[in-house]
């Protein structure tokens, strides 16, 4: 069972990217799919959380209209497209999933996770 994160890079403030998380040896069918940042010295935050429905989905209030979680089911695949990016956005991006309830964004409840992928915004 494996996450594979990609995507990330150097942008521009104001700019856009957009991250893939492939997973493999699972299908994400019954599980809630998450991304999660972490800034150097700060701690992990949950930026955007999807249901396994579709139907509920969580943003951390710095990202609510920038970004945007999206699944892949039939390629088991999750996207987080990430537009007008600011330097506060720069951090380790991670994917991951777990049988979580609803669109819940707490870390710890997530069982399987990418390795991360480097956003760094700055001009």
């Amino acid at each position: 069972v494996q996450l594979q994160a990609s995507g990330g890079g150097l942008v521009q403030p104001g700019g856009s990217l957009r991250l893939s998380c492939t997973a493999s040896g699972i299908s994400l069918n019954g599980y809630g799919t998450g991304w999660f940042r972490q800034a150097p010295g700060k701690e992990r935050e949950g930026v955007a959380c999807l249901s396994d429905s579709g139907a509920d989905i969580h943003y951390a209030d710095s990202v609510k209209g920038r970004f945007t979680v999206s699944r892949d089911k039939s390629k088991d695949i999750i996207y987080l497209q990430m537009n007008n990016l600011k330097p506060e956005d720069t951090a380790v991006y991670y994917c991951a999933i777990g049988r979580v309830y609803g669109s819940s964004c707490v870390g710890p409840e997530y069982t399987t996770w990418g390795q991360g992928t480097l956003v760094t915004v700055s001009s």
